[in-house]
């Protein structure tokens, strides 16, 4: 089951009684917004103990459409790279 930004907002709030919905979710926009920001501009985003995302080029290519078996021409672009730490990596795995 997945977790959507409203439910970890709600969770957050639990543990944190003092402090106010809405500063929680514009706290989270703003660390959300800050990550994109950061990979956007080709930096590296590096979160202790939890993981490293970093943006990989792919080249253009030449595929196919499925349907049709018509050439399609697919552009170059970003794509986003996540490396877990060991300590998520650990934790997941229960070692």
């Amino acid at each position: 089951m997945p977790i959507t930004k409203s439910e970890l907002v709600k969770q957050l709030s639990k543990t944190y009684p003092n402090l106010l919905k809405k500063d929680l979710e514009k706290f989270f926009d703003i660390f959300i917004d800050e990550i994109k920001l950061a990979l956007k501009n080709d930096e590296r985003v590096e979160l202790r103990g939890w993981g490293i995302f970093s943006t990989k080029n792919q080249k253009s290519k030449t595929s196919r459409n499925p349907k049709t078996g018509e050439k399609v021409i697919v552009n170059e672009k970003k794509s986003i790279n996540f490396k877990m730490s060991k300590d998520l990596f650990d934790e997941i795995n229960n070692e």
